[in-house]
């Protein structure tokens, strides 16, 4: 049974404070489609201008290293059908205590902290949780696929480093950001994907993420 993990992107939504909400627009309307087609047939065709940080969205090492693998580089086995654990955590930071007697080599780590539930409101901008720079550490070096949390951002933004982001990323763990729905998963016995389109020269876009349950 697959389970949605992703927020709807929506014209003029807000994911990250600075970054420009998605515009979504018809580039072919039905009405003027018709007269194209000796059947009668109408056709939409839409057009998205957006950044990459919108929605639900994953993170590839080339968000944070020139060198490294961008959205097109990321092999499927390292996105799709990964086995699965999922985390409750509660308090602003979440610290390497929670990770400890997992076996997290090669699966799908996912953050449940209930933030989500602020989603497109203000409150979910500020004193958000994160990861701490030991939990990351721990899982970079433990062999974890992805990581991925509910909230704003997987660092603490009240500062202006980024050691999670630094530390998963250049160790080859992806990161996927702006979960929602975790609570309706099982602490394991599940599948997770995350895949974005393959494109060249990006490191983050957004992805329809879920998880496949039994």
């Amino acid at each position: 049974m697959p389970i949605d993990l992703s927020h709807t992107i929506e014209d003029g939504m807000v994911t990250y404070r600075g970054l420009p909400a998605p515009h979504i627009c018809d580039f072919w309307k039905r009405e003027d489609s018709a007269a194209n087609y000796e059947d009668g047939s109408t056709f939409q065709i839409g057009r998205i201008d957006m950044v990459a940080n919108t929605g639900t969205y994953l993170d590839t090492p080339f968000h944070r290293y020139a060198e490294r693998e961008d959205l097109a580089g990321v092999g499927l086995e390292r996105l799709a059908a990964l086995e699965g654990l999922c985390v409750r955590a509660e308090g602003s930071e979440v610290g390497a205590d929670l990770f400890e007697a997992l076996d997290v080599a090669g699966k799908a780590v996912l953050v449940h902290t209930g933030w989500d539930r602020h989603w497109r409101t203000d409150a979910y901008l500020e004193n958000h949780p994160f990861l701490a720079e030991a939990a990351a550490r721990l899982l970079a070096e433990r062999g974890a696929a992805l990581v991925g949390i509910d909230s704003y951002n997987i660092d603490d933004t009240r500062t202006r480093r980024r050691p999670v982001h630094t530390i998963l990323l250049g160790g080859g763990t992806l990161i996927c950001e702006h979960m929602t729905n975790l609570s309706a998963l099982p602490p394991s016995g599940f599948r997770f994907t995350a895949a974005p389109p393959k494109v060249a020269g990006m490191g983050t876009f957004p992805v329809r993420a879920f998880a496949d349950i039994g």
